[in-house]
């Protein structure tokens, strides 16, 4: 119980806890991947496309925007993760990962400059960051960009591999 005496949790008798204090749990939060393919322009920042939720705890998140839009003023621990790929080996040459707030680059993520005669043509950019949100009007958003020699590159997603995007409120903070 807390100061007041009111019940910060219940148990059903089972071993289940249920948190009655909305205060105590780290939401928002949701996390989502993509079964899909984006094609990118090299030398251009692309807006990922995430559009398969795994969870969303208040429907901030946006599938159809891929686009996370928190309610609740606060900190929140965000993530993402992208698979960059190229036609052949050599193709790739730098590959990064950006969250972007309210349109602009906000934290670089990840940054790979594979420019070396050992080069791949598939690599995973990854992530995380804390950020501020006010909970009404600031948006999240996750950005790659890439250098290539030739071909198109894309990045691409199979079930949780591959392309993933989330976030959670960071409670105490």
């Amino acid at each position: 119980a807390d100061s007041g005496d009111n019940a910060i949790m219940t148990s059903d008798g089972s071993g289940t806890l249920t948190l009655n204090n909305a205060a105590l749990k780290n939401t928002p939060a949701f996390a989502a991947t993509s079964n899909g393919t984006t094609t990118l322009t090299a030398s251009t920042w692309t807006k990922v496309s995430v559009g398969t939720e795994i969870f969303d705890s208040n429907s901030d998140y946006d599938a159809s925007t891929s686009r996370f839009t928190p309610t609740k003023a606060g900190e929140y621990f965000i993530y993402g993760e992208v698979l960059a790929n190229s036609a052949s080996v050599g193709e790739l040459r730098e590959i990064y990962l950006a969250i972007y707030k309210n349109g602009s680059i906000h934290t670089m993520l990840h940054e790979s400059n594979l420019n070396n005669a050992y080069d791949e043509y598939r690599r995973t950019a990854t992530g995380s960051t804390v950020v501020d949100a006010n909970g009404s009007s600031d948006y999240y958003e996750l950005y790659v960009h890439v250098q290539n020699t030739s071909g198109s590159p894309q990045v691409t997603g199979a079930g949780q591999r591959g392309i993933r995007f989330g976030a959670y409120r960071i409670i105490g903070a």
